[in-house]
């Protein structure tokens, strides 16, 4: 854990703050890669992923931007309401999930809202290096599009799409139907953005290696509780036999247990309740892992994922 300062609130757009932070003790923070975010811990025991948008090259300081989320569970209402410059923070050391490929040729960022802020972290790495690049930013209007002075002063190829000047939205079957050979798609926003690029990206018969996805909530049509079962989630260290209910993950079945492994987010957007599979089928529910990933078989999200066979074993 960081002990960090926040040096400074800033109003970046309609319902997106900016925040830098530093640490405490004036020291450098961890080194980052482009696109990674940090847990940040609030009152109340809430803990939030935010992704950093700064240049990852300045170990100083952290910038971090935050929307208002219409249905906040607290964390966005804090930041926006009650966080002020001279405010102490506790956060976690940077984790990369959504980093930019060192094999692509070309990069090429679709942005919607906040969904900006990690892959700005990204634009400003390929302007310091030279990386070609090509960012499609689509906001609501104007008056919510964070960082956009920014953006239109950088040299490259920006297509801005403002909803209330442009209803019918981006195109983004043609986006993806430009792909070239080597180009890598680094997607991140709301839900029907993901869902579109997805399915686009599908349609075109894009290698899914070379789409890449932030996700800050769990989409919509996630599958319901009700079609789980009930299994037998067994602790390797120490033999301990624990029944997970139809309706509580591996981690709410630990917890109740009076086990409590690390943890952020609860909707398997994170990676860090990862706890190694010994034995079992698991039915993988996560967005973090890759098919590769999940076909190996050799973890899970305990937040999220359940079991295929009526008892796993895990490394805990």
């Amino acid at each position: 854990m960081i002990d960090v300062v926040v040096t400074s609130v800033t109003q970046l757009a309609e319902g997106i703050v900016g925040l830098e932070l530093q640490k405490c003790n004036g020291e450098a923070l961890p080194e980052f890669e482009p696109g990674a975010h940090i847990d940040v811990h609030l009152p109340g025991g809430l803990i939030r992923q935010y992704s950093l948008c700064n240049t990852a090259t300045d170990p100083t300081r952290y910038f971090l931007g935050v929307g208002r989320s219409a249905t906040s569970r607290g964390g966005s209402s804090y930041i926006h309401d009650s966080l002020r410059a001279g405010d102490k923070l506790v956060i976690g050391e940077p984790r990369s999930l959504f980093a930019m490929s060192r094999e692509a040729t070309y990069h090429n960022f679709i942005a919607g809202g906040i969904g900006i802020t990690p892959i700005l972290s990204m634009v400003r790495a390929c302007v310091e290096k030279g990386f070609p690049w090509k960012l499609t930013y689509c906001v609501r209007s104007r008056s919510r599009a964070a960082y956009l002075d920014e953006i239109a002063s950088l040299d490259g190829e920006i297509d801005l799409h403002v909803d209330d000047e442009a209803p019918e939205g981006a195109d983004i079957c043609a986006v993806l139907k430009r792909i070239r050979p080597g180009e890598h798609v680094y997607c991140c926003g709301p839900s029907g953005l993901m869902a579109a690029v997805e399915a686009h990206a599908q349609a075109a018969a894009l290698d899914p290696c070379r789409i890449h996805f932030e996700r800050f909530e769990a989409p919509a049509d996630r599958k319901l509780a009700a079609e789980a079962k009930s299994f037998t989630v067994v602790l390797a260290r120490t033999g301990k036999r624990c029944l997970v209910e139809a309706d509580e993950s591996v981690l709410e079945c630990l917890e109740r247990n009076g086990i409590t492994p690390p943890f952020a987010c609860r909707e398997g957007l994170c990676r860090s309740c990862e706890v190694p599979l010994i034995s079992g089928e698991v039915d993988h529910r996560d967005y973090v892992l890759s098919m590769d990933e999940q076909r190996e078989g050799k973890a899970l999200m305990i937040c999220v994922s359940r079991a295929r066979t009526p008892e796993i074993v895990i490394d805990l």
